[in-house]
C-alpha cells in the first residue's frame, strides 16, 4: 500500500491528482508537493526559523494548499486572513502574530497594501505594488534542509470583539508522519486513506475545520476539488463530474441548495456521496431531514472548535435524536457546567465545556481571554446545551445571543430554525433589544426569498407561521427586511453588526 502523507504519495503516485483549482486545472502530488518544497525552502532562505509566522490572503487555490504545506514541514505558524477583512484589521493581525513573511493576491491589493507594510518579505500572486512575485520565493524544489512540523494558527471570526489567534506548542515531529489524529478524525467519519475519494471546499480556507478537511485529505491520498466562490447548482455538477464522495458544508448552503427548483436538484447524479460532513452553525430539523431525504444517509453533523474536542452524530443516529449535535468523540470530553462551574445534571441547559485528549492552547496574547474561558482543563465557546441521559448534546444558543425578557430566557436560535424553512425566507436573524419594562424584547430581521416583496402582509404571515410552532413569549415583536444579512462564507451570522443599529 502506498505511504499516506503528501511527500511519500508525491514519490509513488506522482501523477495522482491531488487540487482541481478552481479554472479547472488539475495539480498531481508531484507538482503539489515541488511547490510546497519551493516555498518551504524560500522561507528559509528569507532566514524565517521556527516558530515563526507566515500571514496570507489568498483565495482557495492549489497555491494556498503548497504554502499550507511549505510551512507544514518548516516548523513555522501559518495564519491564513479572511479576505472578506479591510487593511487596518489585517494589519492588527499581521502584528498581534508577529508576522515575518505576508503572502497576499492581487485581487486584494488595496487591503494587503495597507496591511502589509510592516513586514519586509512580502510576496503577491499577481501585480501588488511593493510586493515581490511568489514565483521569487525559492531556488529549487528540493527538499527544505530542516524540517520539523508547522501549524496553523488561526484567528477566532472576532463576532464578539478583536480576534484572537489559537496558538499551540508545536510538536516537533517528523512532517512526513501524517499526524495519527488526523487519521483518527477522518475515521470518525469512516473516511479512509485513498479509497477513491474526492473531496469538494466550497468554503474559504481561511476557516480552521475547511483548512483542516483539505489539508487532511491530501494527506490521506484524497483528490481536492476547490470552489472560488460557492454556488449551488456549480456544487451539484462538480460532485456529478468529479464523482465526489465527501466535503465539509454549513446549514446556508443546504438551505440554498434545497432553494433550487426540484427538477434542478434532481437532474445530476450525487450517487458519489458517502460523507457529506455539517457543522459550523445550527441546522433547522426540517432542513435537515431534506437533505436526508434527497442524499440519503451521509449527512454526518459534529460539533467542535478551533479550540479542540467536539461530538459527532450520523444520520440513523440524529434521526433517533433530532436535534442533537451527538455524542463526544472518543478522547474528547463534553460537560455542561453553571455558572460556578458545577456539573449539571441530563436535561439542565448551561455552558457547555470540552477537551480534547490532553491538548492545550492558549489565545496569542491574551491570558485573560484563555483563562475566562476555562474552568479547570476545560474550556468553553460560550454555547449553551444541555446532554441527555445518553450522554447526547443538544445546543441551545451562544449565551451571548441568549434573550432575556420578563425574567424569561429565551433562545434565537430556536425561532430561527423554525421561520428559516419558510418558503418565503431566504435567511433569518433574531436577537434581543432594549426594551423599558421586560428588558428585553425580540426582533428579527428576514432576508426575503427571491422575488419577495417585504410588506406588512408579509410580516403578518411570518408571524402566523411563526405562532403555530412557537410559545406566545417566543414570538418576535416586530419584523424588518434587509436584502443580505451579514454572514461571514462559512454562514456565521454577524449578529453584533445587526445589533448595533437597534441599540
Amino acid at each position: 500500500m502506498t505511504a499516506i502523507g503528501l511527500w511519500g504519495i508525491a514519490d509513488e503516485l506522482p501523477d495522482h491528482p491531488a487540487v482541481i483549482d478552481p479554472d479547472g486545472g488539475v495539480v498531481t502530488y508531484r507538482e503539489l508537493a515541488d511547490r510546497a518544497n519551493r516555498y518551504g525552502r524560500g522561507l528559509q532562505e528569507l532566514g524565517l526559523q521556527t516558530g515563526d509566522t507566515v500571514v496570507m490572503l489568498l483565495p482557495n487555490s492549489a497555491d494556498l494548499v503548497a504554502l499550507y504545506f511549505a510551512v507544514l514541514q518548516t516548523g513555522l505558524y501559518v495564519v491564513p486572513v479572511n479576505w472578506h477583512l479591510v487593511g487596518p484589521e489585517i494589519a492588527y493581525i499581521i502584528e498581534d502574530s508577529g508576522a515575518k513573511a505576508f503572502i497576499a493576491h492581487e485581487r486584494f491589493a488595496t487591503a494587503a497594501g495597507e496591511a502589509g507594510k510592516s513586514v519586509t518579505a512580502r510576496f503577491a500572486i499577481g501585480d501588488i505594488d511593493g510586493f515581490r512575485p511568489l514565483s521569487e520565493l525559492g531556488s529549487s524544489a528540493e527538499r527544505p534542509e530542516q524540517r520539523t512540523a508547522g501549524a496553523p494558527m488561526v484567528y477566532t471570526s472576532g463576532t464578539t470583539g478583536r480576534p484572537k489567534g489559537v496558538r499551540r506548542p508545536l510538536t516537533g515531529s517528523d512532517p512526513d508522519e501524517v499526524p495519527a489524529a488526523s487519521t483518527w478524525f477522518f475515521g470518525i467519519f469512516g473516511l479512509k486513506p485513498f479509497d477513491d475519494h474526492v473531496h469538494i471546499c466550497g468554503s474559504p480556507l481561511y476557516h480552521t475545520a475547511v483548512l483542516n478537511f483539505v489539508g487532511i485529505s491530501i494527506q490521506m491520498g484524497h483528490t481536492v476539488v476547490l470552489m472560488e466562490r460557492w454556488d449551488p447548482e456549480e456544487m451539484l455538477k462538480l460532485i456529478e463530474r468529479h464523482k465526489v464522495t465527501h466535503s465539509h458544508m454549513v446549514p446556508t448552503q443546504f438551505h440554498r441548495l434545497l432553494a433550487l427548483p426540484e427538477e434542478t436538484r434532481n437532474s445530476y447524479d450525487v450517487s458519489s456521496l458517502r460523507t457529506m460532513i455539517h457543522g459550523a452553525a445550527p441546522c433547522p430539523l426540517e432542513t435537515k431531514r431534506r437533505m436526508l431525504d434527497w442524499w440519503g444517509p451521509v449527512v454526518v453533523e459534529y460539533y467542535a472548535a478551533t479550540e479542540g474536542g467536539g461530538t459527532s452524530i450520523g444520520a440513523e443516529e440524529w434521526l433517533r435524536k433530532p436535534g442533537s449535535v451527538g455524542k463526544a468523540w472518543p478522547g474528547s470530553v463534553v460537560k455542561v457546567l453553571d455558572d460556578k462551574g458545577e456539573e449539571l445534571p441530563p436535561g439542565e441547559p448551561g455552558l457547555v465545556y470540552m477537551r480534547m485528549g490532553a491538548s492545550s492552547f492558549e489565545y496569542h496574547k491574551d491570558k485573560e481571554k484563555t483563562l475566562a474561558a476555562r474552568v479547570g482543563d476545560l474550556f468553553t465557546l460560550g454555547d449553551i446545551g444541555y446532554l441527555d441521559e445518553d450522554g447526547y448534546l443538544y445546543l441551545r444558543d451562544r449565551k451571548s445571543d441568549m434573550i432575556i425578557s420578563g425574567g424569561v430566557n429565551i433562545y434565537p436560535a430556536e425561532i430561527e430554525g423554525e421561520l428559516a424553512v419558510h418558503p418565503k425566507v431566504a435567511d433569518i436573524a433574531v436577537f434581543g433589544i432594549p426594551h423599558p419594562d421586560w428588558g428585553e424584547e425580540i426582533k428579527a430581521v428576514v432576508q426575503p426569498a427571491e422575488g419577495v416583496e417585504p410588506s406588512d402582509e408579509l410580516t403578518e404571515e411570518l408571524l402566523a407561521y411563526a405562532q403555530e410552532r412557537l410559545a406566545k413569549f417566543k414570538l418576535p415583536k416586530s419584523i424588518d427586511y434587509m436584502d443580505e444579512l451579514p454572514r461571514d462564507p462559512n454562514g456565521k451570522l454577524y449578529k453584533r453588526k445587526l445589533r448595533e443599529a437597534y441599540v
